[in-house]
């Protein structure tokens, strides 16, 4: 009787030191992670439109203010011929 309690007793603490070494190395490998760098693509900031392409011009003074407005309305007019506004109507 006392052998297979001390089995029991040998196998619960060899359970419990296993659960210890892998909380501490799942602890480990948050520390390590938290402790890396956060590396954010470049491409996430670039323009993904040709006004954001403007701004950025305009921002960074590659263009003055005349040619962000000039172009902006180059933009406006193509847009308006290539997908015209149609306000429906409202009739009583």
């Amino acid at each position: 009787m006392k052998a297979v309690a001390m089995l029991i007793l040998s196998l619960l603490i060899l359970v419990l030191a296993g659960a210890c070494v892998l909380a501490v190395r799942g602890v480990r490998a948050d520390a390590q992670a938290e402790a890396e760098p956060l590396t954010i693509p470049e491409a996430l900031f670039a323009p993904q439109s040709l006004e954001g392409v403007l701004c950025v011009q305009l921002l960074d003074g590659e263009i003055t203010r005349q040619q962000y407005v000039r172009s902006m309305a180059g933009l406006a007019a193509r847009d308006d011929e290539r997908h015209p506004l149609a306000v429906p109507r409202y009739e009583e």
